[in-house]
């Protein structure tokens, strides 16, 4: 699933080519013509992105919101366009450029109180310069669930998924299986600062790195990461420890992320 700098990266572009433009709305796959047509001809106002979710405004008050899931993607193209490919579920296109929806888990068309209940069920997203990084702090300090699910959670706090997850823990020494209520004040500030730093950096180089001082990597993802998928710790040439957590997959080094620290630690460079 997209973690929230792809999204933001989607509403970032997408917001250039086609907000403050009446667009054509298609649906190639037939699933959503009834939302097409109803979207056909009028105007996007703006392109926001909150966490994992993407909400295109139109003028008359409703609201395209979009969700990617597993197996969603956006596919960005410049007019003429080529026919489509895949399952397209939306296209949106203003006269020079539009963009492919193809896949997404949701793909709705919501009027103001349902757009404003959506964005309210959304935990402080870490991309987004009105973020309230205190609530997200009281929710985890008040649960006794294990802050590497927590983080998890988009309700608690919104835009880190698995692989960010891992990597941010990491580099801030705290082990995934802390529990929310136990997480020091300090340690929390460092993980949401660690969160904004590692998605803003994801937005600008369209892809996940968190090792510090490098670029994307080569291959489909360009992932670049420490510990995540890895069998040693960087830092320490410890053993990563794999385990599940909440049903996903987790990485952490024993040594350098410890059930029990004696003090905070400042976020260290990447390996």
């Amino acid at each position: 699933m997209p973690e929230g700098h792809t999204i933001h990266r989607a509403a970032r572009d997408q917001g250039a080519v086609l907000a403050g433009r009446r667009l054509r709305a298609s649906s190639p796959q037939g699933r959503f013509a009834e939302g097409a047509a109803r979207l056909d001809g009028r105007k996007c106002l703006a392109i926001e992105a909150f966490g994992k979710h993407l909400l295109y405004r139109f003028a008359g008050g409703e609201t395209l919101h979009v969700h990617l899931g597993l197996f969603g993607m956006f596919r960005g193209f410049a007019q003429p366009a080529l026919a489509p490919r895949g399952a397209v579920r939306l296209r949106l296109e203003s006269r020079d450029h539009g963009v492919d929806i193809v896949g997404p888990n949701a793909c709705e068309i919501l009027d103001r109180a349902a757009a404003d209940a959506l964005v309210a069920r959304i935990g402080p997203d870490v991309l987004r310069a009105d973020a309230d990084p205190a609530r997200a702090g009281a929710r985890i300090a008040r649960s006794e669930a294990p802050i590497g699910q927590l983080l998890m959670d988009q309700s608690v706090i919104a835009g880190i998924g698995n692989i960010y997850r891992t990597e941010v823990l990491w580099r801030c020494g705290v082990h995934p299986s802390i529990p929310g209520h136990r997480l020091p004040d300090g340690d929390f500030a460092r993980i949401w600062e660690d969160s904004c730093r590692l998605l803003a950096r994801g937005v600008e180089l369209g892809a996940i790195v968190t090792v510090d001082g490098a670029g994307p990597a080569d291959g489909r993802y360009r992932e670049r990461t420490n510990i995540f998928g890895k069998s040693e710790c960087p830092r320490c040439e410890g053993k990563v420890r794999r385990m599940v957590i909440a049903g996903r997959k987790a990485y952490a080094c024993p040594s350098c992320q410890p059930r029990r620290r004696p003090a905070a630690r400042k976020v260290r460079a990447g390996a």
